[in-house]
């Protein structure tokens, strides 16, 4: 669900707080903690400093990226409520995230979600050429709402995927083709998914709203709505007939073992 206007201007208060707070906390961070948060009136401008520093090269320098994340933001109120959200749930579902601020500076995953956002705004104004060269950039350093990359290390996503909202996925996941076709062949991944870490989603299979897919797991069929996959190759937990359901939102709660007792040689 998007947030009001109250609760976005809420998240960019409390991010300016937490900054003052860790740079009196820690004078050596001052300096950085000034230049990236505390000296923006807003957070569009704070994100688009931080990813154009990010992002830059001797070539392209981060002037030139500045100016362009900060149009995008500026002018699309799709992508500020999308960061935003992304910042809520990376927030609310991992432990490991200690503040908003924290997500914001350091979230690879959060950072190359925004990019690669602004990137497909490009593709789609028909601005191809910097839309790849910004992609290129994205990959090289390191469109849904409240999308979880916790670790992102090694997560792959092929160009006609399409990730719903709140999504969680972990570390080295692939979401690609199989090499057989061309044109739409990536899967499509619905609303509330969890997706294991090393889990492989290959060709355009849906993975249904609710669906868990488990740590490792090959995927090459659809999965249905609510429904556990898990193995290599992937099967239905409790049957293809008849799978077992579950009733949470797994891409929210974070629950990877719920289903293991299921499964009893299902190992993780």
């Amino acid at each position: 669900m998007p947030a009001t206007e109250e609760e976005d201007a809420w998240v960019w208060i409390q991010i300016k707080a937490e900054a003052k707070r860790d740079a009196e906390a820690e004078p050596a961070l001052a300096s950085y903690l000034y230049s990236t948060i505390l000296s923006h009136s807003s957070l569009d401008r704070s994100l688009s400093f931080h990813l154009g520093n990010k992002l830059c090269s001797s070539t392209l320098l981060s002037t030139l990226l500045y100016d362009l994340f900060l149009n995008a933001f500026s002018s699309d109120s799709n992508l500020r409520s999308a960061a935003i959200a992304d910042l809520r749930a990376a927030r609310e579902r991992d432990p490991a995230c200690v503040s908003y601020s924290h997500c914001l500076l350091n979230y690879k995953g959060f950072l190359s979600c925004q990019a690669h956002r602004v990137a497909h705004k490009l593709w789609t104004e028909a601005r191809r050429p910097l839309a790849l060269a910004l992609s290129s950039r994205i990959a090289d350093v390191k469109d849904r709402e409240r999308i979880l990359f916790d670790h992102a290390t090694g997560v792959v996503v092929g160009e006609t995927a399409v990730i719903g909202n709140n999504v969680s996925i972990l570390h080295h996941v692939t979401l690609g083709g199989t090499g057989k076709v061309g044109g739409d062949r990536h899967p499509k991944i619905g609303d509330g998914v969890l997706i294991g870490a090393g889990a492989t989603i290959l060709g355009n299979v849906k993975i249904g709203e609710g669906a868990k897919i488990g740590a490792g797991s090959v995927v090459l069929i659809d999965v249905p709505p609510r429904t556990t996959a898990v193995g290599n190759p992937a099967r239905l937990v409790g049957g293809k007939e008849r799978p077992s359901k579950h009733e949470d939102v797994p891409g929210e709660s974070m629950d990877h073992t719920s289903f293991i007792s299921e499964w009893s040689d299902y190992i993780i």
